[in-house]
């Protein structure tokens, strides 16, 4: 294969990505209008359901014009040789092949992250201002840009550095220490992630005594499963919607409470959300989704290194010296159909989870609990309530409003 043709090969796999997401896209749209299921009839009122419309068609427009601005954005960088600058600067400010690679994917990032800023700004502080979702100030918004970018230096490019390095000291062999540095970060993100990371964003307290704590603390106990750790997170310093989320395993596992969450349910709605977490745990869908995030990343890793030092995958993006880094991003857009249908298959598992969640909090609490829940946080976040088919598939990791009733009232 020339270079020229991986060249077609590469930006055909970008053009076919996007028209395949917007035609998915545009689906779900045509549905906007529907009406709501009889059984989701008293989710909103007609009121409501216009500004839930409204919201719906706005996200939809600025998707369009957000997503086809940063496709052309990458269409044009590889067309014009942009790699091939970046390439050069970074080579002029270093021969070493790990300050290069991180000299590149700097450049690239921050560029790009400069570029999408205004999108970000405009979701932010233009329509979900309008819907009265937004909380987040403009000091804010600029401290998360910051943390944001400063974790991915650090992070990221800890992990790129140690990557590069193991290439150049193993060669193609690189990926089994590269799988082994990633599943190691990877458990300990699971086990810390609450402690270290989301402190930088957020403040955390322990869930006050109080008579939700205790009817938590009574389910848990009936269930068998040890729980010390509740906290309550201030969610309401960005937006108004609300979350709940079940991190970490063994002793440092813990449920995390959006304060919006606590304001917007009542004591037997937030109990039978978190009995749906404690499913998730109970079912061991933690730890399947580990191994499986591992064994994918091994894969990735694995079929990356076949392919990385093919000096074809450089040329083909105007490069004419061969780099690991270069390799890496010519790779990446090659590799995004495999990981378009590993991404299916593990949204396809995730909704089966989600499913086995909401029986285990049935089974154990109060499914009524937790359908009158999932309808509250719907109608608050004006959410979909007819999407197409096609567009659950291929995006939802969660079953849609309905299914899950479905399944609540019925085991369908």
């Amino acid at each position: 294969m020339t270079p020229e043709t991986l060249f077609y090969i590469i930006i055909t796999i970008i053009v076919i990505d996007f028209l395949i997401d917007k035609i998915l896209d545009t689906l779900n749209a045509k549905h906007f209008n529907d009406p709501v299921p009889e059984e989701l009839s008293d989710v909103y009122d007609k009121k409501e359901y216009e500004r839930s419309q409204s919201y719906k068609k706005d996200r939809f427009k600025f998707g369009l014009v957000s997503s086809t601005f940063s496709v052309l954005l990458t269409l044009g960088f590889i067309i014009f040789d942009g790699f091939a600058w970046v390439d050069q600067i970074a080579r002029s400010i270093s021969e070493n092949p790990i300050i290069i690679a991180l000299v590149f994917f700097g450049i690239i990032m921050l560029g790009s992250d400069i570029l999408m800023t205004p999108f970000s700004w405009y979701s932010t502080f233009v329509i979900e201002e309008k819907y009265g979702f937004n909380k987040t100030t403009k000091r804010t918004f600029v401290l998360d840009k910051i943390k944001g970018l400063a974790m991915t230096a650090i992070i990221g490019g800890g992990i790129l550095a140690l990557i590069v390095w193991f290439y150049q000291i193993a060669g193609d062999d690189f990926w089994w220490y590269a799988w082994i540095l990633i599943a190691i970060f990877s458990v300990f993100m699971n086990m810390f992630y609450a402690k270290l990371i989301v402190p930088l964003f957020n403040k955390q307290t322990p869930l006050e005594e109080g008579s939700l704590r205790t009817k938590i603390e009574q389910y848990a106990k009936s269930v068998g499963f040890k729980l010390d750790n509740i906290f309550v997170i201030d969610g309401s310093k960005r937006s108004t919607k609300a979350n709940a989320y079940f991190s970490g395993f063994g002793s440092e596992k813990r449920i995390t409470l959006y304060d919006t969450l606590i304001n917007d349910l009542e004591e037997e709605e937030i109990v039978a959300v978190l009995a749906h977490e404690v499913g998730h745990y109970k079912k061991n869908h933690i730890i399947v989704n580990l191994v499986a995030s591992v064994l994918t990343t091994g894969f990735t890793l694995w079929l990356l290194s076949l392919f990385v030092g093919n000096p074809i995958l450089s040329e083909a993006l105007g490069v004419a010296q061969p780099s690991f880094h270069i390799g890496l991003v010519a790779f990446g857009i090659l590799y995004s159909p495999i990981s378009e249908i590993t991404g299916l298959i593990m949204n396809f598992i995730s909704r089966k989870f989600e499913y086995q969640a909401d029986n285990y909090a049935k089974a154990t609490y109060n499914g009524d609990s937790l359908i009158s829940s999932l309808k509250k946080l719907s109608r608050n976040t004006l959410s979909n309530l007819t999407p197409h088919k096609a567009y659950i598939f291929v995006h939802y990791s969660h079953p849609s409003l309905l299914q899950r009733y479905h399944n609540l009232k019925t085991g369908f």
